[in-house]
């Protein structure tokens, strides 16, 4: 029986269907900012907040084009690492909350020296489907998954 690695890497690219799922939510937000009975300028203000969140969200957690946008996720010996071009490897702690199906995978994870959790969403068209099986699987069943980078 071989040993299992402890080294694993991967890194996805935009979503599609969480582009898709993203705006018609947004749509829906703001259909029904439109029907309530608000006076105009909470109207007004309440859609120019789902478009200026939009426009935060869209190219730093969806399509990833930003720089900021984490796009990558690295097991090595001394914990996980996620990739942005920006920062490039950073440590962080996957936190127990995680989840991991077979269409989505929701990584919560801590900063190496931050208090604050923080989490993305990986859908199963952001990466090979071989690449989605095997995070998944790392993430399910990874010895000390939930221990903090060295």
């Amino acid at each position: 029986m071989s040993s299992p690695s402890d080294r694993f890497e991967c890194r996805w690219h935009g979503s599609s269907s969480l582009l898709a799922a993203y705006l018609a939510c947004q749509l829906l937000a703001m259909l029904g900012l439109c029907v309530l009975p608000l006076a105009g300028w909470l109207q007004v203000a309440g859609i120019l907040m789902c478009l200026v969140h939009a426009g935060w969200m869209i190219p730093r957690r969806i399509l990833l084009s930003h720089p900021q946008a984490i796009s990558g996720l690295r097991r090595a010996p001394d914990g996980w690492h996620l990739f942005s071009p920006a920062k490039g490897w950073q440590a962080v702690q996957l936190r127990p909350d995680s989840l991991a199906l077979p269409g989505l995978i929701v990584l919560r994870y801590r900063r190496k020296g931050s208090y604050w959790t923080q989490g993305l969403c990986v859908a199963a068209d952001a990466l090979e489907p071989v690449q989605h099986r095997r995070l998944r699987v790392r993430l399910k069943f990874s010895r000390r998954r939930w221990a903090a980078a060295g």
